[in-house]
């Protein structure tokens, strides 16, 4: 037994680095970036005339179904929908491009929430004395708003980073080479499904550990200011 784990834990390591984080970290940048997107198109207020107002509502409306789509629906399907569903309409992505697609989209619909939230959350007073200062709606939004959404939105977002992690593990259902597949092939010819689980889950478990660890830094880094007031 520990002559397989010996032999066979540096193989499901490097294919954690090598696949595993950078899926994630391609699919979480990704999905920030449509995140941001989609909760200041869903938190802004219409402005101009008719038309404007119009091509904003259907906006919002979009945006509106994208989130509810992907997070009324599995993981998992969506994964098959975008890898194996889509060519059958002629749109065809191979493994690596239609996990990246289909996770991005999928933390971009939880993460707009989040982020949605964050600034929600914040007092309306912040936006009013800005105002009052003469500032305009994009200066109000990334000067003052972000930063501090941000510092609220930090620890479920790094939560979310984290779950995104675990869920990469589906990526095997779709031919992508991740810890998982790894684990699965070896299995199969050592006959020790039970043992070679065991380790995939114990490298999950270090990777997912390392990045708790780091989550717990970048909060106290950003609440430092904070915590050096109530003192």
């Amino acid at each position: 037994m520990w002559e397989i784990i010996r032999s066979t834990t540096p193989e499901i390591v490097w294919a954690g680095i090598k696949y595993t984080i950078p899926i994630a970290v391609i699919s979480f940048a990704i999905g920030l970036v449509i995140a941001a997107i989609t909760a200041l198109i869903r938190i802004s207020k219409p402005r101009g005339n008719g038309l404007v107002k119009g091509i904003w509502y259907l906006g919002k409306l979009i945006f509106s179904f994208y989130v509810w789509l992907f997070r009324s629906t599995p993981l998992l399907v969506q994964l098959f929908i975008v890898f194996f569903g889509l060519p059958n309409i002629g749109i065809q992505f191979n493994a690596w491009t239609a996990g990246i697609i289909t996770f991005s989209l999928n933390t971009g619909a939880y993460a707009s929430e989040t982020i949605r939230g964050a600034i929600s959350s914040l007092p309306s007073s912040q936006w009013e004395a800005a105002y009052s200062l003469g500032m305009t709606y994009s200066q109000v939004l990334f000067l003052i708003i972000f930063p501090q959404a941000l510092r609220v939105a930090l620890p479920p977002l790094s939560n979310s980073f984290i779950g995104l992690v675990k869920d990469t593990s589906l990526a095997s259902s779709i031919t992508i080479l991740e810890m998982f597949m790894v684990s699965q092939q070896i299995a199969s010819h050592n006959y020790q499904p039970l043992l070679m689980y065991s380790i995939v889950a114990a490298v999950y478990a270090v990777f997912c550990t390392i990045l708790t660890i780091l989550q717990h830094l970048l909060e106290k880094r950003a609440n430092r200011y904070e915590v050096a007031e109530g003192e």
